[in-house]
């Protein structure tokens, strides 16, 4: 394997783990581990609102790391010639 095939599975796989953790972390209806976090660390509603757009950003930060690492891995390898390496 060349090591921009490395590189980008790594990226890949690392934007793919981030990605299902953020979005677990994102709350739904007062339920949710960022929640659980916010309300430990803080208790007025302005730093619950901040926690939670921070959230949202990083989360799609991190869903077009792995789209953009998507599209390069099928780019450089199209129809599945990775076995064939």
């Amino acid at each position: 394997m060349n090591p921009l095939l490395i590189f980008v599975l790594i990226v890949w796989a690392i934007s793919g783990i981030g990605l299902i953790v953020f979005v677990l972390l994102h709350s739904g209806k007062g339920t949710g581990v960022s929640d659980m976090i916010a309300s430990s660390l803080y208790s007025t509603q302005t730093g619950t609102n901040i926690i939670e757009k921070n959230l949202d950003r990083i989360t799609i930060i991190f869903a077009i790391v792995f789209i953009i690492s998507l599209l390069v891995l099928m780019i450089i390898y199209p129809q599945g010639s990775i076995a064939g390496a």
